[in-house]
């Protein structure tokens, strides 16, 4: 694991610095209150946002491949009601045919809960619309000054960084 705040490996320390807990170094746990050292089993919790940086950074430093992002739309919910009315299925008719509970379908169709892709791709499916956008970015695009600096992972620092810009 990496230090929240400069990204360097090594012991880290459950610390609280300018009000917000962290994972420190050593040495940048010495600007707030520590409160335990951390065990190195903690398994990692990887962001979306971090791991969208990260291609952007695979992109940026000349990968072959770039991968593509898939994404929801952003009028998800009226794009199901409307084809469920259209349909002419309740809720609870249209949950039990794609083996979901009138819950999650209620959900959806309010706005919210976003559905993942798996559930957005079953959508799909039993209602013929478009739920999923693929997103491709040209790496000719991409702008040095736009990007975090740090070459390791994503870091507090490297946002605050990134939002002075």
């Amino acid at each position: 694991m990496n230090c929240d705040l400069c990204g360097k490996p090594g012991r880290l320390f459950k610390s609280e610095v300018e009000g917000a807990r962290v994972n420190a170094c050593e040495s940048c746990s010495k600007h707030g209150k520590v409160f335990h050292e951390i065990k190195q089993e903690t398994p990692k919790v990887v962001a979306r946002e971090e791991k969208k940086i990260r291609e952007i950074r695979e992109k940026k430093e000349g990968a072959k491949e770039v991968p593509i992002i898939q994404l929801i739309v952003k009028d998800y919910a009226s794009k199901i009601k409307n084809a469920r009315e259209r349909k002419k299925l309740k809720q609870e008719d249209f949950a039990k045919s794609i083996s979901e509970k009138e819950s999650v379908i209620h959900q959806l169709e309010s706005g919210h809960m976003e559905p993942n892709i798996e559930l957005a791709e079953k959508l799909e499916k039993a209602l013929g619309i478009k739920l999923i956008e693929e997103y491709k970015e040209n790496p000719d695009e991409l702008k040095k000054d736009k990007l975090p600096r740090s070459n390791g992972p994503l870091t507090i620092g490297d946002m605050i960084n990134f939002k002075k810009r």
